[in-house]
């Protein structure tokens, strides 16, 4: 199969364009601190101030819960952004386990409160929490967050997924692309971890590799070495992206004219005609909503379909997966998102599902159009947690709708 000339031409970006870095994006006012603060102040106030040690070895405990939970601070002063963190990557592993562990154990002292509460209302007495409990707690939460994180940064596993496509000819029947997404490449997903990902997904021998936004979290000249063994990959009909939010942050000029030169096929408001045997499958791809706050070209569906052949079947690269009613609504056979990580861990799944339209993971029938919700490929090393919401290779098998 040979992908023919798009009808609209990829754009091509020039090597000495400006960086252009979202501000509002990698600002950090004092109110965005102060709410990653909150689980460690509870916890400072609830559980470890009445626990019986030198006052010492609390404010130490105490200071250093705090530092644990300005990690986006400390990464803007590290690299000017909130989106890069210029750490070796162990202090990054330790940020999101001190982070991580200190968000289960604020939620667990809220679970203690509520419950000691309700005994101190049905009985008038109020119990004294035994400090055995207390330990036991700190253990618990500690181990949560090695487990979050563990799961956050391994190699993803194989994820097999049966895409459902309407009217999809029968030449397409079986037909493989493999989805990389959200793989966030930084001091946590460095060139040795990126370059697994990459053998992964070679020795699958997939039909088409599509990329899906939020490749990176840095500067090219931060992320040069990490990003290069993505130019290894390899597939039958080609390595196809749509960029994500983060590829907007710092350098999105710069990025899209090396992910180009990287053998990448740059659908932004664009789109590729693949054939095979005759068939064809019309391949777009849009911009990320946070585009137009950075200057660039907003989504624009109708553009990105604009000169296609009537009649064939559409998938559409999309970063982020609000928009999926309105893809249906323009014929659309199937869109491939990320974006969400899956929701991270049960709780916050139900959070991110409000922003993002209700779509957080896995397959969604909209409107008659498949959604593949991608968990990731990685996860933003921000907030590096998983649990029960693993990070995945996903190798999609196009299947002809019953």
């Amino acid at each position: 199969m040979i992908p023919l000339p798009l009808s609209r031409p990829v754009p091509t970006y020039g090597r000495h364009l400006a960086i252009c870095e979202s501000q509002s994006a990698a600002r950090s006012p004092p109110i965005f601190h102060l709410i990653f603060a909150l689980p460690a102040i509870l916890v400072i106030t609830q559980f470890l101030w009445p626990m019986a040690l030198p006052l010492l070895a609390k404010i130490l405990v105490a200071a250093l819960m705090l530092a644990a939970s300005q990690f986006q601070f400390w990464s803007k002063l590290s690299s000017g952004s909130v989106f890069a963190p210029e750490f070796p990557r162990s202090v990054v592993i330790l940020f999101n386990w001190a982070s991580g562990s200190i968000l289960f154990l604020a939620l667990m002292q809220l679970l203690l409160s509520a419950g000691y509460l309700g005994v101190w209302m049905a009985s008038g007495n109020a119990p004294a929490v035994p400090e055995t409990l207390r330990y036991a707690m700190a253990g618990a939460s500690g181990l949560l967050g090695a487990i979050g994180v563990l799961n956050a940064v391994r190699v993803p596993p194989l994820k097999d997924v049966d895409l459902l496509i309407r009217d999809l000819p029968s030449q397409y029947e079986g037909y493989t692309i493999l989805q990389l997404t959200d793989l966030h490449i930084s001091r946590l997903f460095p060139a040795s971890w990126t370059g697994k990902v990459v053998d992964r997904a070679n020795a699958l021998a997939v039909d088409l590799v599509v990329v899906t936004g939020d490749v990176i979290d840095g500067s090219l000249a931060m992320r040069r070495a990490d990003v290069a063994p993505l130019a290894r990959l390899e597939a039958k009909d080609g390595i196809y992206m749509s960029p994500g939010n983060h590829e907007y942050f710092l350098g999105f000029r710069e990025w899209m004219q090396h992910f180009s030169e990287m053998g990448m096929r740059i659908l932004g408001n664009a789109h590729a005609i693949l054939e095979r045997g005759g068939a064809r499958l019309m391949l777009a791809g849009v911009t990320d909503r946070s585009a137009p706050a950075t200057g660039q070209p907003r989504p624009d569906l109708a553009a990105a379909l604009a000169g296609g052949p009537d009649g064939v079947p559409i998938i559409l690269l999309d970063h982020q997966p609000g928009g999926a009613h309105r893809a249906a609504a323009r014929g659309i056979a199937a869109q491939l998102s990320g974006h969400t990580h899956g929701g991270m861990m049960p709780g916050l799944a139900w959070l991110v599902a409000r922003g993002n339209a209700g779509f957080v993971s896995g397959l969604y029938d909209v409107d008659g159009m498949t959604l593949y919700v991608n968990n990731g490929t990685g996860i933003w090393p921000g907030f590096a947690l998983r649990l029960r919401r693993p990070c995945e290779l996903t190798r999609l098998t196009l299947r002809r709708t019953p």
